[in-house]
């Protein structure tokens, strides 16, 4: 393992392709949506960004900020989504370190809050989210937390 790299896709917008496949490959939505809205935020049409750990080449987490990550309250926005760490790498902050790059790139462009769905307890409260309430997500049958960073 080399040294790590966390960046925006706007630092290397020819990882596009790549990066749509991996969260494609993780989370099963389709490229096509990923590409979207990467193709919306490297021409300047959101500042809602999309952040990758790179391990040389080999993209190992990833994490994106979208309207709405697939849930009912639509007046919470806008969303971290897609958060991935490879299994291999998990427990050595790339998450950590990916969610503090993402808040203080989407505050310097004055996106804040951001929201997220998750069905983790414990994680995302050590980078300094807070539990918010319960969204019903589209087509799961019990609510999910929701999280806000302020």
């Amino acid at each position: 393992m080399g040294e790590l790299q966390f960046i925006t896709l706007r630092q290397r917008p020819e990882l596009k392709e790549k990066a749509a496949a991996w969260f494609s490959g993780k989370w099963g939505v389709p490229e096509e949506a990923y590409l979207a809205c990467m193709d919306d935020y490297l021409s300047g049409g959101t500042e809602y960004g999309w952040y990758l750990c790179l391990d040389g080449e080999r993209i190992i987490g990833g994490m994106g900020v979208i309207e709405n990550d697939f849930h009912d309250r639509k007046d919470l926005f806008p969303n971290v989504c897609a958060v991935f760490t490879e299994e291999e790498y998990r427990g050595r902050g790339v998450a950590g370190r990916l969610l503090e790059l993402t808040v203080a790139d989407q505050r310097a462009h004055g996106v804040s809050p951001l929201y997220l769905v998750t069905d983790h307890t414990g994680f995302y409260e050590r980078y300094g989210w807070e539990f918010f309430c319960l969204a019903q997500g589209d087509g799961e049958e019990q609510p999910t937390r929701l999280y806000i960073h302020r």
